[in-house]
């Protein structure tokens, strides 16, 4: 063990009797709560160390560089350092220096010399200035076994006193129900950094997405839940200042109770202003969800520096090597992983969060690597100490709770095994909605599967379709629009030789990489965009969208923007006309699903007939409008299909029909033009048509085309409709003629079946479709000639008024035709 020595201690005040005053009026205090809490009398001070022998609490000037005094705590109870200043006050400025033994080898890297940060710390003061005073070893000899001995203090960030009065006022908590949640991610910083319409002086902070502007744009999006990401204090990192670029997404915190005095527009009021937002928010019913980083911090490895918890008991708060404690456990790959299996680093977790969710009144999180809470030294454990202290506990049990179940470590990969009352990042849905639209083979299975909220991974031990976080795209990886127009990532500003960000995006650019003049390659880029914001907003589950999206941002094919505090990666507000049909389009989405409970199902879809109200929740269907089999299924070039969702099926627990509406969804994510035969429905006269990604304008639903039962619709490659069935005036409830032992043929396939049926052997032989003519029209077996565009319009609503004549004197609410009835 190295003999320790003790900074000198710098400004140290000229009156030493009032230095003297102040430590004789020194109380032992209390070792709850921990942190630096103003009790109206004074401050008490309580850090936990289970292995330090001396803890030392610094106070500074409230600029934060000059210490001015030094104190002993004088209680250790429980492994909690502690004691009470009468005469402190909300605004001191202070941290820690703890003494304790500096053995690597033992994992102990204790070093007063070097000023720590409270983790409890609920503002921080300061900016942290690199260099080799804040690592405990001689960095220049690389040695992390040698000692170091200079003061780190005027590097350090420092902790300040917080008084967490505000006044709330009418502040309600939007409580939106899962099932009506729509989430959108996005940066503080970024989203309003160019925002014409929020003051100069607001932009890229708290103040900025609270100001009325941007509250009205989120509310009039249809968007109910914002989800920030990091917003905890975090570090920039030395090789990337080295570099001119900042850590821009902050996935690097050293401070979980904090919000980062960068995103608010006075610095010194980044509790409050992040306060006001929350309210100014929620008053228009949406909620907050912050993205979380517990998994690690920003120490590092054992060659990290020494900013907190690695000076303040390092062999507690983090997991080491069993057998080489002076080496740390890397499952986050960020050099060290936070040991939630210690009950006083689950506790500062916890703790974190309650206090988000009860003095700063968010609505939810997002965990970062969230494999890692799951895991114990064993693993990972869905009944660990993490997930059963958030199941049980009555406050974090309340709010909405979001894994991102993967990790770098061994067993990583946990979709679908979090417990119930969680919510999980899905991307299976992601990849295979991408692979799907791009048109790979094989997929209509796995398609069929995600669509409907991915039930075989997650309808278990009585969750629910919200489970399944459904997303195309997220802040990780290209925006929408660079999905559609790039082959290649573009990293180069990144300054790593274009080496970092994922490779298998499955994307592509339609022809040309990157922008381009080409008006067929910009039509099919922009229904391919619509295709997939469609997907994502009519798929059951929970949908998250990524802040630009809606417009089409671009990062200029960066697929990596970590590090781009630039236009890269802020939401350019400039519009353009196809920006403009888009976000319409998205705005059409999230109405449909507001107003539609079908497309938003609290109970998974079987595809299987009900025999007790005589319904099939989801029947699929070929072109042909019938039945789909394992031939269908099985067909790995076929890559059009239709649903239609029953709005009769049971809606609850409670065996009766429902009575929402009844939706059919068809997509072709081929390039071939379909014929599609629309189907007869029980109870239905005609189908009215809502979306039509191939069409450039959003219709009006009083204004729709109604299209008859049996209709051959002109299905253009790469696109998707939904319809919703007009129900009948007169209908009396007769089972359907269809055979109901047909009915399991109707549903996608069980997890195991779609990865049998990927790989087919035997194609099914398929009728093709007619191929458009030159004027543009389609002749179908037995049918008119199909005029597209504006002319089509017009013949689909003559077609459609033909057939309500002669559906609404139908007796039975069905007829016998081609297709059959559901």
């Amino acid at each position: 063990m190295l003999e320790q020595k003790s900074a000198p201690l710098t400004g140290r005040p000229a009156r030493r009797r009032e230095a003297v005053s102040q430590r004789s009026r020194l109380r032992e205090g209390s070792p709850f709560p921990l942190g630096a809490t103003w009790t109206g009398l004074g401050v008490n001070f309580a850090l936990f160390s289970a292995h330090a022998t001396k803890v030392e609490l610094c106070l500074f000037d409230e600029t934060g560089e000059k210490e001015i005094e030094r104190i002993e705590l004088p209680e250790f109870t429980d492994e909690v350092w502690h004691g009470f200043l009468p005469d402190a006050r909300p605004g001191t400025v202070y941290g820690y220096r703890v003494h304790g033994p500096y053995e690597p080898d033992n994992g102990h890297r204790f070093n007063p010399n070097k000023l720590v940060l409270d983790p409890y710390a609920k503002a921080v003061v300061g900016r942290l200035g690199w260099g080799p005073e804040l690592f405990g070893y001689h960095l220049e000899s690389g040695d992390d076994l040698t000692y170091d001995e200079r003061d780190s203090a005027s590097l350090m960030l420092k902790g300040r006193v917080a008084d967490l009065a505000f006044t709330w006022g009418e502040e309600r908590t939007p409580r939106v129900p899962w099932d009506r949640t729509i989430i959108y991610e996005l940066h503080v910083r970024g989203f309003t950094k160019l925002n014409p319409d929020v003051p100069e002086p607001l932009r890229g902070t708290f103040r900025g997405l609270g100001h009325p502007s941007v509250v009205d744009y989120l509310r009039g999006l249809g968007v109910t839940a914002v989800e920030l990401l990091p917003i905890h204090v975090y570090v920039d990192d030395a090789f990337l200042l080295d570099k001119g670029l900042v850590n821009y997404w902050g996935y690097n915190t050293i401070c979980f109770f904090a919000p980062r005095r960068r995103y608010a527009s006075v610095p010194d009021y980044a509790f409050s202003e992040f306060k006001e937002m929350v309210t100014r928010l929620h008053d228009a019913g949406i909620e907050v969800i912050l993205d979380v980083v517990y998994n690690h911090t920003a120490e590092g490895n054992e060659r990290g520096p020494t900013l907190s918890f690695k000076g303040i008991d390092n062999a507690s708060y983090y997991r080491l090597l069993p057998d080489q404690p002076r080496y740390y456990i890397n499952d986050t790959g960020t050099g060290n992983t936070l040991n939630l299996s210690h009950q006083r680093v689950l506790q500062m977790v916890t703790d974190s969060l309650r206090y988000w969710v009860e003095e700063m009144r968010v609505d939810g999180f997002r965990f970062d690597l969230a494999t890692i809470l799951g895991r114990e030294p064993y693993g990972f454990d869905e009944n660990s100490g993490f997930l059963d202290s958030c199941r049980q506990d009555p406050v974090l049990s309340s709010v909405k709770l979001i894994a991102e179940p993967w990790d770098c470590g061994p067993g990583g990969y946990q979709l679908g095994r979090f417990p119930p009352g969680w919510a999980e990042w899905n991307d299976q849905y992601r990849d295979v909605m991408r692979r799907f639209w791009k048109g790979d083979d094989g997929l209509l299975a796995s398609f069929g599967s995600r669509l409907t909220a991915s039930g075989d991974i997650f309808n278990r031990r009585g969750r629910k379709p919200w489970a399944s976080v459904n997303f195309i795209t997220a802040h990780d990886g290209f925006t929408l629009n660079d999905l559609v127009s790039y082959n290649d990532k573009h990293n180069e500003a990144n300054g790593e030789d274009n080496r970092d960000g994922h490779d298998a995006n499955y994307n592509w650019n339609h022809g040309v990489e990157g922008p381009t003049d080409d008006p067929g390659i910009r039509a099919l880029r922009r229904r391919q965009k619509k295709n997939l914001l469609a997907t994502l907003l009519l798929s059951q589950g929970t949908p998250m969208l990524t802040a630009g999206d809606e417009f089409g941002r671009t990062q200029q094919g960066n697929n990596n923007a970590y590090c781009q505090d630039n236009e890269i990666s802020w939401v350019d507000w400039d519009w353009d006309a196809e920006g403009e049909e888009l976000y319409h389009f998205v705005q059409r989405l999230t109405e449909l699903r507001r107003n539609y409970a079908v497309l938003r199902r609290s109970r998974f879809f079987t595809g299987e007939w009900n025999e007790a109200i005589g319904v099939c929740d989801a029947t699929w269907l070929d072109p042909h409008g019938e039945a789909m089999g394992p031939e269908q299924w099985d067909d790995p070039q076929a890559k059009c299909l239709g649903v239609v969702f029953d709005g009769r099926a049971q809606a609850t627990g409670i065996r009766k029909r429902g009575s929402d509406a009844t939706m059919l969804l068809i997509v072709n994510a081929g390039h071939e033009f379909v014929q599609f035969t629309l189907p007869r429905v029980t109870g239905g006269r005609a189908w009215l048509r809502l979306i039509d990604t191939n069409l450039d304008h959003v219709e009006d639903e009083a204004d729709a085309a109604r299209l008859r039962f049996g209709h051959v619709y002109g299905v253009t490659g790469r696109s998707l409709l939904l319809f919703r069935l007009m129900r009948t005036r007169r209908h009396h409830h007769h089972p359907p003629p269809a055979s109901r032992a047909a009915s399991k043929s109707m549903h996608a396939p069980s997890s195991e079946q779609s990865e049998r049926r990927e790989t087919p052997t035997q194609p099914h032989e398929r009728r093709q479709a007619a191929a458009p003519k030159e004027d543009g029209t389609v002749r179908a077996p037995g049918r008119n000639e199909q005029p597209r565009g504006a002319d089509r319009r017009a013949a689909e609503r003559r077609d459609a008024e033909a057939g309500e004549s002669d559906h609404e004197d139908d007796h039975d609410g069905y007829d016998e035709f081609e297709g059959g009835t559901i």
